[in-house]
């Protein structure tokens, strides 16, 4: 360290051209910086929790995943050479993921021309999202600038594909080629899988052609300055973004019961339709879920969040069902079971110890988007509620089938 550097005092997040090369952002005020976090998710968690330890304590594992989102940037990020890096997974529960889908980002520099390489694989689906401005950097949320979808590439009998994008086609390019958004600067991949440890997960790279140089170098200490600074904020954004989400559905009245929800200003896909509710139930109380399922849909699903609006633990949970994983009874209707206890159906949806939190489903591609209806029987008397051809399973059946899961699960590829 030069001596006599100056450190950074209050906690702003400058650019990096208004930073310079004698200005050091030091450890300790990192923490500082990172302290007033404790109390601003404090304030965030509803009261009905406060006296509820164990959500106290859960709601620092937010605050770790919402820094941990953002210190994988801090790191490896530089607009002229990307990188896609962890977006939401298992590990990094913030803003509520999909159970099914693995998603990865890579911040980019408006204007530019990038080439994507890679394997689309045999997921379901694999779409990238042009977004700008970035909520982890604004705190806002904003509609996607543009959704482009790998399986409409020229994607190789290998699963080879290749993409340049660029606000006009580059001069003399035949291959494939998606137009950049003037504000795009940040693409996020959406990798939807159904059948997990199965089908090959695609993989990608990204690469700039217009950048300066083509060798990344050594940042300069204003970059590292910068990318460290913004790590509060952005990990404040990410962890503080939901805590309440599942009380306002409470206020709303929608406590076991669902309704239609918009994300699609929040990067939400706009081919896909989603609908939520709160769950309230006691250790020997079941809710039954009913819909019939869309003649013509691409993909659906159905999970649980707990109170913090955290998806419940899939991996190692049943605690999510899609449409390669449920059975649909013989007259078209998917039913399930949410509940503590498992009540021996194969569609069960297991609360995992949370006796509070929401429920959430997606229909993606779909001719019709029916709500689920949902209702509140006593767990004893699930099975006489469900039709007489209902797909059992037995205890040793429903340790098997986790386990097989959970390997599953960890097949899929996060990074």
């Amino acid at each position: 360290m030069p001596l006599g550097a100056p450190r950074c005092g209050r906690f702003s997040v400058m650019a990096e051209n208004e930073m310079t090369d004698t200005t050091i952002y030091e450890w300790e005020q990192l923490l500082d910086h990172l302290r007033p976090l404790g109390q601003q998710m404090r304030d965030r968690i509803p009261a009905r929790l406060h006296d509820d330890p164990q959500v106290m304590q859960e709601a620092m594992r937010l605050l770790l995943s919402g820094v941990l989102r953002t210190t994988n940037d801090a790191i490896l990020y530089d607009r002229s050479h990307p990188i896609f890096v962890p977006e939401l997974n298992i590990c990094q529960n913030i803003f509520q993921p999909n159970a099914d889908t693995i998603y990865k980002a890579a911040l980019i520099e408006k204007g530019g021309t990038y080439r994507i390489r890679g394997d689309r694989g045999t997921t379901r689906m694999m779409i990238l999202a042009q977004l700008g401005p970035d909520t982890l950097r604004t705190g806002q949320h904003h509609p996607a600038q543009d959704a482009n979808d790998f399986d409409d590439l020229a994607v190789g009998p290998d699963g080879a594909f290749e993409v340049t994008l660029s606000p006009t086609r580059p001069e003399g390019h035949s291959g494939d080629w998606w137009e950049l958004k003037l504000d795009t600067e940040k693409l996020m991949v959406r990798i939807v899988g159904c059948d997990w440890g199965v089908e090959r997960e695609p993989r990608l790279g990204i690469v700039r052609l217009d950048a300066d140089k083509a060798a990344k170098g050594r940042p300069t200490l204003a970059q590292l300055m910068h990318r460290f600074a913004e790590i509060p904020k952005t990990a404040a954004v990410c962890a503080l973004a939901f805590p309440d989400k599942v009380q306002k559905l409470r206020d709303e009245g929608l406590i076991n019961t669902l309704k239609v929800v918009d994300f699609s200003q929040m990067t939400g896909l706009a081919r896909q339709s989603y609908y939520e509710g709160a769950y309230d139930l006691a250790d020997d109380e079941a809710l039954l879920t009913e819909v019939p399922i869309p003649t013509d849909v691409a993909y659906w699903s159905l999970i649980l969040t707990n109170d913090l609006y955290e998806t419940t633990d899939w991996y190692h949970n049943q605690s999510s069902l899609n449409d390669a994983q449920a059975v649909v009874d013989g007259d078209g209707v998917f039913r399930a079971v949410i509940s503590a206890r498992d009540p021996g159906v194969h569609n069960w949806l297991d609360t995992a110890g949370y006796a509070s939190g929401a429920v959430q489903g997606r229909w993606f591609n779909s001719d019709t988007r029916p709500t689920p209806t949902m209702r509140k029987v006593k767990l004893a008397d699930v099975r006489s509620h469900l039709p007489a051809d209902t797909a059992l399973v037995t205890p040793e059946e429903r340790d098997d089938a986790i386990r097989e899961r959970t390997l599953r699960a960890h097949m899929r590829v996060i990074w």
